[in-house]
């Protein structure tokens, strides 16, 4: 069910994505002029300019929106993957719609996951044994520099995030607004659908997770975000389990980055974790506590 329920979203996705792709090219060839003087013009408009103005102009384009560029930096997509069979096809054909590369890392799989994202068009990493997300992460961080990525954006491979909000985080960085972006679920308090045991929990977190990275986010446990490539080095990647969030956003807070969050949609009726939910608190709260002791004794 999840997975006919992905590709219907596929085609949907692939149809406008054609659509705008076509719009956006005459729009080009009729009308380079509009993005030098930076003229609106329905539901076209500028983004304000990056620091690097010569080598791309980009848009907003659509419903979403899309950010569209003329001459895009490159982006990655990493999906760490753990015995995702049923979803990893139709989550690498609809990341390809809006990034260069789209990187899976399963993290020792039993089933077809690295099979079927091969077929689907992504670079595969397999590791013989599961590792943990962290080393997950590590792996694509690492492959995605190695291919010439200048963004990297990370997501679940499960179904829940949606690859067309992929234009909207990686465009603070395109626009040199930003170093990391968070994908986040209750910016602005929109989110309807998180069951309350688990808003409680994401409270908890939010609140431990902020205070040992000196940020504000509202969403700490998100795993859809984008990052500048030349972050990479600053990430330490130590978390075997889900705690790898918190950890990266202590990471960024002490780098100093700049930091965007932008809102997002997510799916909790395809859940794919094997934890329960209250032992996944548990674990990513004992992360951080012992987080926060380290560095207090250095």
């Amino acid at each position: 069910m999840i997975d006919i329920y992905l590709n219907i979203l596929l085609l949907i996705e692939r149809v406008k994505y054609y659509r705008e792709y076509v719009s956006f090219n005459e729009l080009i060839g009729g009308s380079k002029r509009m993005f030098k003087q930076g003229v609106q013009r329905g539901d076209l408009k500028m983004n304000a300019e990056s620091r690097d103005s010569s080598r791309r102009e980009c848009v907003i384009w659509g419903d979403y929106p899309h950010t569209i560029c003329t001459a895009t930096q490159q982006i990655s997509v990493i999906l760490p993957a753990y015995n995702e069979e049923i979803t990893i096809g139709s989550m690498v054909h609809l990341s390809r719609l809006y990034a260069d590369k789209v990187i899976v890392v399963d993290d020792g799989s039993s089933d077809r996951t690295a099979e079927i994202a091969r077929k689907a068009g992504a670079e595969v990493i397999v590791h013989k044994v599961n590792k943990g997300k962290g080393r997950a992460l590590k792996t694509g961080f690492e492959t995605a520099i190695f291919l010439g990525a200048d963004i990297i954006v990370t997501m679940d491979s499960d179904g829940q995030h949606n690859p067309a909000e992929i234009p909207k985080l990686v465009a603070p960085i395109i626009e040199g607004k930003a170093e990391m972006v968070n994908g986040s679920r209750y910016l602005n308090h929109t989110d309807k659908n998180t069951p309350l045991y688990r808003r409680i929990g994401q409270t908890i977190l939010d609140k431990f997770t902020n205070i040992n990275s000196g940020l504000k986010i509202t969403d700490s446990q998100s795993g859809f975000r984008a990052f500048a490539a030349s972050t990479i080095e600053n990430f330490r990647f130590n978390a075997h389990g889900m705690a790898i969030e918190s950890e990266m956003l202590a990471d960024a807070g002490k780098a100093g980055f700049r930091i965007k969050e932008v809102g997002i949609g997510v799916r909790y009726d395809v859940d794919g974790s094997t934890k329960k939910p209250v032992y996944h608190g548990l674990e990513v709260l004992l992360a951080i506590l012992k987080d926060m002791i380290f560095k207090k004794n250095i």
